[in-house]
C-alpha cells in the first residue's frame, strides 16, 4: 500500500521535471528580433561635447545612451515607479502578472500592465501589441528570453536606447536633449522623473502639448521615489515646484559643413571626434552673421581657426548660416576654390629671401614696368618709386611681388604651395606671373594652412580636424619665415585692436573675395567675405570688411595675442646700408643676364654632390667680383673676390645655392648635398 504514494509522488515530479524542460525548451526556442539598436551618427568636440547629431533612417532622433554618462538617479527612480523587483524576478513578476492577469479576466480588457522594464524592452524591440492578452504572452516569453541571453545591465541599456518620449524622439539621450537641453550626465531629481514618467504615454504628456499631464506624471514619480527612499520627502517636494519644460529645444549643430564632409568621407563611423573647440565654434558662427548681417542679403562669411603647433583645426565656420537662402548657406566656403588676392605674397617674399634675392630692407622698384604683353599695376594706379621690400609687402604693393616671382619663376610659387599641401588650381595652362596676384583658385583652408607653414618657421603642417599632422615638408627656411612675419606684424591693426599679430589681407579681382590672414605665436586663423555665387561685392576690400572680422576671432580665442617668435641667430637684422652690397638693392634676373651677370658654373643645377666630409666646392663665371655666397638664403661667404670658394656646408640634403656679385646680380641652382 505504501507503494502508491511513492509512485505517485513519483509520477508528480516526473510531470514537473517534464513541464519544466517543456517550459524551458519554449523558452530557449524564442526568436528574438536584432538587438543592435540603430542609433544617429555624432560628431564631437573638445571635451567630447556633442557638435552635430543625424537622425536615424526612419526620421527618428535615437542617440546612443553611454549607462555610465547616464545620472545614476535616472535608473534608480525608473526601476522604483517601474519596476521594483527588477534585478530579483527573471523577466516576468509573477506577482504583478497575476495581478495583471485577474484585472484582465475581470474586466475583459487589459487593465494595468504588469510588466517589468524587461517585458516593456521586449515591446520595444518588437514593435509589438501592448492591449491583447496574445501580446502580453509574446512579451512575457521575449522578456525570459532576453533574460537568459542578456545581463541586467544590457536589458536596462536597450530601455535606455529605444524608450518613446514623444514625437520621433526616442532613448533618454535625444529626449535629454530635446526637452531640457542637455546631456543626461546630470539631472536634478524634477529632470529625471519627468524622463521616468514620459514614455508611459509619450503623445500625451509632451511637456510641449500637455503640460498639466506631464507635471502630475512627473510628480507621481517624485512620490513614488520619495516612498521608496530614492530621495527624501523635501527633495521630492522641492522638485515638485519646478516648473516643467514648455519647448522642444534644437539638437546641437555646430561646425555642419564639417559633420556633413566627415559623414559622407565616412558613413558607417558612428562617432566623429574632433578638435573643434565647441564654445569657440558657437562663438565664431555668431560673429559670421553679425559679419555679413548689413552687407546685404547674398554677402556670405566663412572662418578657421588652427593651432599651428599642432595643426588642429579648432573652429571652421563654412557660412553665416547652414540654410539654403538667398546666401547660399549651404555651401561650405572653407572648401570652395576662390582667388587668393594678395594674401599670397608673403609666400612670394618668404621665397625670395630664401633663395637670397632680397632682404626685408632691399630697396626695390615701383614703377611702371611691363613683361610682354603682361603689364600689372597697383590696386589705386600710383606708383611709389623706390620703396623697401618691407614697405612693399606691407603696402601691398603689386609690381615688387611681381618682379620677385618673375626673378624665381611662378613654377616655384606653385612649387611651394603643393610643398604647404595646399590645393591650388589654375584657370589654365601653364602658372604666369599674375600667380603672385592672385591668379590661382585656392580655398580659405589651404590658404589657413600656407599661414601655419610661415608661422612654424618654414615647416609644413598639414591642417585638420580628425588628422592634424606635422608633414616633415619644408616650405621655407626659419629666417626667411620669421623675416616675413616681422613684417606683417609691422602692418596697422584695424582701431582698437591689439598689435602683435602678424596679418595680409586680400581682395580678389572685380571685389568677388575679401579676405584676411593672420597669426600670432600659437594661432592662425583667416577670413574671407563675399558672395558663394562669385559675384562681385562693390567696395569690399579685404583690409576693410576681413580684418576687422580677423581681429574679432583672436578676440574670442584669447584675451591678447601669444607673443612671436625672435629672429634665429642667422637672420640679418640689419638696414639697408649695411647689408651685403648684392642685398641694398634688387635687380630683375633677365637684366642682370643681358648684362653679363654671374651663373653658378659649379655645382650644375639638379646636381648630388657629396662633402666627404669637407666643404663644398663652388665656382662661378661671369658677373664682377667681390662674390657673395648663399645657402637658402643665408650668407655662407661675403665679398669673397675668386671665382672659386669653398662654402663651409655639412648639413645634407637639398639646398638652393646662390651667388650675387658686387653690382647686385645673381643666379642659383638646387642641388643635393650627400655626407
Amino acid at each position: 500500500m505504501r507503494a502508491r504514494p511513492v509512485l505517485a509522488a513519483a509520477a508528480a515530479l516526473w510531470l514537473a521535471a517534464a513541464g519544466r524542460d517543456g517550459f524551458d525548451a519554449w523558452v530557449a526556442a524564442t526568436a528574438l528580433p536584432p538587438l543592435t539598436v540603430e542609433t544617429g551618427a555624432e560628431v564631437r568636440g573638445q571635451g567630447d561635447r556633442l557638435l552635430r547629431a543625424f537622425q536615424v533612417a526612419d526620421g527618428r532622433w535615437r542617440l546612443a545612451a553611454d549607462p555610465a554618462r547616464v545620472d545614476p538617479l535616472y535608473p534608480a527612480m525608473l526601476i522604483a515607479f517601474e519596476d521594483r523587483r527588477f534585478h530579483r524576478h527573471p523577466g516576468v513578476d509573477p506577482r504583478a502578472l497575476a495581478r495583471a492577469a485577474w484585472q484582465s479576466l475581470r474586466a475583459g480588457r487589459v487593465v494595468s500592465g504588469g510588466s517589468t522594464l524587461t517585458m516593456q524592452v521586449a515591446r520595444l524591440i518588437e514593435d509589438g501589441p501592448t492591449g491583447t492578452i496574445a501580446g502580453k504572452l509574446r512579451q512575457a516569453r521575449v522578456a525570459l528570453a532576453l533574460e537568459r541571453r542578456l545581463t541586467k545591465a544590457q536589458i536596462l541599456a536597450l530601455y535606455l536606447d529605444r524608450a518613446p518620449f514623444g514625437g520621433n524622439i526616442e532613448g533618454v539621450r535625444a529626449a535629454a536633449l530635446a526637452w531640457l537641453g542637455k546631456e543626461p550626465a546630470r539631472l536634478t531629481p524634477a529632470e529625471a522623473a519627468l524622463l521616468v514618467a514620459l514614455p508611459q504615454s509619450p503623445t500625451l504628456r509632451r511637456p510641449d502639448r500637455g503640460g498639466e499631464a506631464a507635471r502630475a506624471a512627473r510628480d507621481r514619480v517624485l512620490a513614488r521615489a520619495a516612498a521608496a527612499g530614492v530621495i527624501d520627502a523635501d527633495t521630492a517636494a522641492a522638485a515638485m515646484t519646478e516648473p516643467v519644460p514648455d519647448r522642444r529645444r534644437p539638437f546641437p549643430m555646430l561646425a555642419p559643413h564639417l559633420a556633413d564632409r566627415l559623414r559622407a568621407a565616412d558613413p558607417g563611423r558612428a562617432v566623429h571626434r574632433t578638435s573643434i573647440d565647441p564654445a569657440l565654434q558657437a562663438a565664431l558662427e555668431r560673429l559670421a552673421a553679425q559679419a555679413v548681417a548689413d552687407r546685404g542679403e547674398r554677402v556670405q562669411a566663412a572662418i578657421v581657426v588652427a593651432d599651428h603647433a599642432t595643426g588642429a583645426i579648432l573652429a571652421t565656420v563654412g557660412s553665416a548660416g547652414y540654410a539654403a537662402d538667398a546666401r547660399q548657406g549651404f555651401v561650405d566656403m572653407t572648401q570652395a576654390l576662390r582667388s587668393p588676392g594678395s594674401t599670397l605674397k608673403p609666400l612670394v617674399y618668404a621665397l625670395a629671401f630664401d633663395d637670397g634675392l632680397a632682404h626685408p630692407e632691399t630697396l626695390i622698384e615701383d614703377r611702371p614696368v611691363a613683361f610682354g604683353a603682361y603689364a600689372p599695376q597697383n590696386f589705386d594706379r600710383r606708383f611709389r618709386g623706390t620703396v623697401r621690400v618691407r614697405a612693399a609687402l606691407a603696402e601691398s604693393l603689386n609690381i615688387p611681388a611681381v618682379l620677385l616671382t618673375e626673378a624665381m619663376g611662378p613654377e616655384r610659387l606653385m612649387a611651394a604651395l603643393a610643398r604647404a599641401g595646399v590645393r591650388a588650381e589654375l584657370p589654365g595652362g601653364a602658372p604666369g606671373l599674375a600667380v603672385a596676384l592672385g591668379g590661382v583658385g585656392v580655398t580659405l583652408e589651404g590658404l589657413v594652412q600656407l599661414y601655419a607653414a610661415l608661422a612654424r618657421g618654414g615647416a609644413a603642417v598639414a591642417l585638420s580636424a580628425t588628422e592634424p599632422r606635422v608633414t616633415g615638408a619644408v616650405l621655407t627656411g626659419p629666417v626667411a619665415a620669421w623675416q616675413v612675419a616681422d613684417a606683417l606684424a609691422q602692418i596697422a591693426p584695424p582701431p582698437g585692436a591689439p598689435a602683435g599679430i602678424a596679418y595680409k589681407t586680400g581682395t580678389s579681382y572685380g571685389h568677388r573675395d575679401a579676405l584676411a590672414i593672420g597669426f600670432d605665436g600659437r594661432h592662425v586663423a583667416g577670413v574671407w567675405l563675399g558672395r558663394a555665387d562669385g559675384t562681385p561685392v562693390p567696395g569690399a576690400f579685404g583690409a576693410e570688411v576681413a580684418a576687422p572680422v580677423l581681429f574679432e576671432v583672436f578676440a574670442r580665442l584669447k584675451r591678447a595675442p601669444d607673443p612671436l617668435p625672435p629672429p634665429p641667430p642667422a637672420a640679418l637684422t640689419l638696414p639697408t646700408g649695411a647689408l651685403p652690397p648684392p642685398l641694398q638693392r634688387f635687380r630683375p634676373r633677365d637684366t642682370a643676364l643681358a648684362d653679363g651677370g654671374p651663373a653658378v658654373a659649379f655645382p650644375p643645377e639638379g646636381a648630388e654632390v657629396a662633402l666627404d666630409g669637407g666643404p663644398l666646392l663652388a665656382r662661378v663665371r661671369g658677373g664682377v667680383p667681390p662674390f657673395t655666397w648663399l645657402a637658402d638664403g643665408h650668407p655662407v661667404l661675403l665679398r669673397d673676390p675668386g671665382r672659386e670658394a669653398l662654402l663651409p656646408l655639412d648639413a645634407p640634403g637639398f639646398v638652393t645655392l646662390a651667388v650675387i656679385d658686387a653690382e647686385g646680380r645673381s643666379s642659383r641652382v638646387k642641388v643635393r648635398l650627400s655626407p
